[in-house]
């Protein structure tokens, strides 16, 4: 975020808007969170799931300075202590291990992708011995209640013949200066 755009964090707040979204990436995200705490803003603060990031987002801005922002997810945390005897984060630490040995575990890049690679494995398999372009198209959106390791309790995949979109569903949470803390309900757009 250079001047120009540290800027229009000061004039949003000086318009008195009562909530602030950054929709964008780790960098901008933790520079704004950061300008919004040097000008005393505290405006109802949302980020967006690819600003979620601890080890990212979070930490560049200085945890204590991103209390109260709202962010959703789909996937647990494998940073957050919560999580430590789930059995989810006991395969993710393991994979991490062997296939990412000293990479930053807690960046949200590395598990979005073994995400991505578990649905199209889930593809795959209900393509069976046919992996023809045609059978691929069709089982795509056919994926009904795909419950990965790393997503959160009650967030499946869901695709159907009008959406291709894997994750319709979201969960709130809240930083307060050490972890996320979930709140509400699983959010869903709706069943395909």
């Amino acid at each position: 975020m250079d001047g120009a755009d540290c800027d229009h964090v000061v004039a949003l707040k000086a318009s008195g808007v009562e909530a602030f979204l950054v929709a964008g990436t780790p960098k901008f995200a933790a520079q704004a969170i950061k300008k919004a705490d040097e000008i005393g803003w505290k405006p109802l603060f949302l980020i967006n799931y690819v600003s979620s990031s601890v080890s990212s987002t979070i930490v560049p801005a200085g945890p204590e300075k991103a209390v109260g922002i709202v962010a959703a997810t789909i996937s647990k945390d494998p940073s957050d202590k919560r999580w430590a005897g789930d059995a989810g984060i006991k395969w993710y630490r393991e994979y991490f291990a062997k296939y990412l040995p000293g990479a930053d575990i807690g960046d949200s890049n590395y598990l979005y992708g073994t995400q991505q690679g578990q649905i199209l494995e889930q593809v795959l398999k209900q393509c069976g011995n046919d992996l023809s372009r045609e059978n691929i198209v069709k089982q795509a959106p056919s994926i009904r209640g795909l419950s990965l390791p790393m997503l959160i309790p009650g967030i499946t995949i869901n695709t159907g013949p009008d959406s291709s979109m894997a994750y319709t569903q979201l969960q709130l949470q809240r930083w307060t200066g050490d972890s996320w803390e979930k709140f509400g309900e699983v959010l869903s757009a709706g069943e395909k």
